[in-house]
């Protein structure tokens, strides 16, 4: 049985790590580089690198690792795959097939579009078709209004009216390999997955999905990934003040039965 999975998702913006709450707070946390380390020696499931800067200016602000006003998202991704040994899925600001191209030519395994797969819908179709589904991913934003779950794009800013269920059929059919949800309201919260959403995705989903947003203690991955529908559970703020936190995380749902592979070290030389 394929093993469900344990994914960190790292926010970059203007350059440097951040944390995020509902899309609209983002804390400075410091240097991706070594985030990317860790995560690696933990033996993570794969990791999910996403580009949130909005306005173009990007800067590490560390002379000593030699990435010093690396000026675009592609070198810093460039840099960090060097030390990334995991499947990588990176986004953010993929506008074309030749930008998806790109990223699977420097180190990505997945591309994730989100804004861009809404505003240009064929797309995801195109991309798709020349590199397979299997290397796209379509990342869904959703916050819940008067009790339905809306999409948005934009970092959470804009509408787009669809309903959650409506956009994934279509993302299904355009040929998106992979989803990877995430609620707005959950976001940076430690309070928990929205379970009610995944159990309205459930009727509709055929292709793995990722969930993300609100994890802030092992039980909650615990009945996230308990989860038939759920192939894989991510969180970003979750595993950047615990130290071993991926391998713990890992160690946890082994030792709780959960479909998870088992949990060990891989140490960088």
């Amino acid at each position: 049985m394929k093993k469900k999975r344990v994914i960190p998702v790292l926010l970059l913006k203007n350059g440097n790590l951040v944390q995020s709450r509902n899309f609209s707070v983002h804390q400075n946390i410091g240097n991706p580089m070594m985030s990317v380390k860790r995560f690696s020696e933990w033996n993570a499931d794969e990791l999910i690198y996403l580009d949130i800067t909005r306005d173009g200016k990007y800067d590490l602000r560390r002379d000593d690792l030699n990435t010093y006003n690396q000026n675009n998202f592609k070198r810093i991704i460039d840099t960090i795959s060097k030390n990334t040994f995991m499947p990588l899925t990176v986004g953010g600001k993929i506008k074309s097939v030749k930008d998806v191209e790109t990223y699977l030519r420097i180190c990505a395994d997945k591309v994730c579009i989100n804004s861009e797969g809404f505003k240009n819908k064929k797309l995801i179709k195109e991309a798709s078709y020349e590199f397979g589904s299997q290397c796209i991913v379509s990342s869904i934003d959703v916050k819940k209004i008067n009790n339905n779950y809306h999409v948005f794009v934009d970092n959470g800013k804009t509408n787009t009216e669809y309903l959650v269920t409506e956009w994934i059929k279509q993302v299904q059919q355009l040929g998106a390999g992979e989803i990877l949800l995430n609620s707005i309201d959950q976001d940076g919260r430690a309070i928990g997955y929205d379970l009610e959403l995944i159990e309205l995705v459930e009727k509709v989903i055929e292709v793995p999905l990722v969930i993300c947003g609100g994890a802030g203690s092992n039980e909650h991955f615990k009945e996230a990934i308990s989860l038939s529908c759920v192939d894989a559970v991510a969180a970003s703020n979750f595993f950047h003040h615990k130290d071993q936190s991926v391998y713990l995380l890992h160690e946890f749902l082994y030792n709780e039965g959960l479909n998870v592979r088992k949990p060990n070290f891989f140490k960088i030389k």
